[in-house]
C-alpha cells in the first residue's frame, strides 16, 4: 500500500466488562463475545504501534497543527499502558479524550454501585500538533472540548461488531482532524465503521482486519459491496 495516513483510527477490538474482574487473566466472563477478542492473548501492543507508526504520513517541515495524529479507543484502565507503549514508537504526546453515554452496559450492576457510562480514547502524536480543523461551513471557529457525546447509529447503520463507534462519532473526529481528500486508516478496520464514515466525508480510507468474518460483513453490509 503506497498511501500513507493523514489519521489513523486504531479502535478497540474488546471491553474489560468481556474478562472477569477486568482481567483477561482471570478468563472470560459472562459478557464475553469470542469472536471479538480472539486475538487479544496473542496481541503484541509493541508490534502494533511499530506498524502504526509506518502507517502515518511524515511530519511536515512547515506548519505548527498540520501533523498527521494517532486515535486509540481503550479502556480507562488501558490508557497508562497505552501512553506508555506509544511513546517508545516516537508517539510522546497524547490528548484524552472522553465520550459521554446516555445509557450504559452495565445495567445488571445498577442498583448495586455507579455504573460506567463512558467511553475513552488518546490522540497520540509524535512531535508537532496535528491538524486541527475547528471552522464549521460558514467559517466560524469553535472551541472544541475534550468530552464528546457519544450517538448511538440508527437503524440504517448494520451492527456487525461488538465494540463497533457509532458512524456520527467517527464522522466527528475525522472531521477535526483531516481534510477532505486526506487519507484515513484503520488498523483493525472490524465492522468498517471508520471506512464509511471518511469515505462519506469525502476522505481516502483503507483498513485491514485479520477476521475473514468481519472482513465479508464490512464489505458487504458496512461498504456496500466495495472492499
Amino acid at each position: 500500500m503506497s498511501a500513507s495516513a493523514e489519521a489513523l483510527f486504531c479502535l478497540s477490538h474488546s471491553s474489560y466488562n468481556w474478562y472477569v474482574d477486568g482481567d483477561n487473566k482471570n478468563g472470560e466472563s459472562s459478557k464475553a463475545h469470542k469472536a471479538a477478542f480472539h486475538t487479544d492473548y496473542s496481541f503484541n501492543i509493541a508490534e502494533y504501534f511499530a506498524f502504526c507508526n509506518r502507517l502515518l504520513k511524515k511530519e511536515p517541515m512547515t506548519g505548527e497543527n498540520d501533523a498527521p495524529c494517532m486515535i486509540v479507543f481503550c479502556a480507562f484502565q488501558q490508557i497508562p499502558e497505552v501512553i506508555r507503549q506509544a511513546e517508545k514508537y516516537g508517539f510522546k504526546n497524547y490528548i484524552p479524550l472522553v465520550f459521554c453515554k446516555n445509557y450504559s452496559p452495565q445495567v445488571l450492576k445498577a442498583n448495586i454501585r455507579i455504573v460506567g457510562a463512558t467511553e475513552y480514547a488518546l490522540v497520540l502524536y509524535l512531535g508537532k500538533l496535528p491538524k486541527f480543523r475547528n471552522t464549521d461551513a460558514n467559517g466560524k471557529r469553535h472551541m472544541i472540548f475534550d468530552h464528546f457525546d457519544w450517538v448511538r447509529d440508527g437503524k440504517d447503520i448494520p451492527k456487525i461488531h461488538p465494540s463497533q463507534k457509532p458512524i456520527s462519532v467517527l464522522k466527528r473526529l475525522i472531521e477535526i482532524f483531516t481534510d477532505e481528500g486526506d487519507v484515513v486508516i484503520d488498523p483493525c478496520a472490524c465492522s468498517g465503521s471508520t471506512l464509511r464514515a471518511a469515505r462519506e466525508l469525502g476522505r481516502h480510507s483503507y483498513g485491514f482486519e485479520v477476521s475473514k468474518d468481519f472482513y465479508t460483513k464490512a464489505c458487504k453490509q458496512m461498504l456496500g459491496g466495495t472492499g
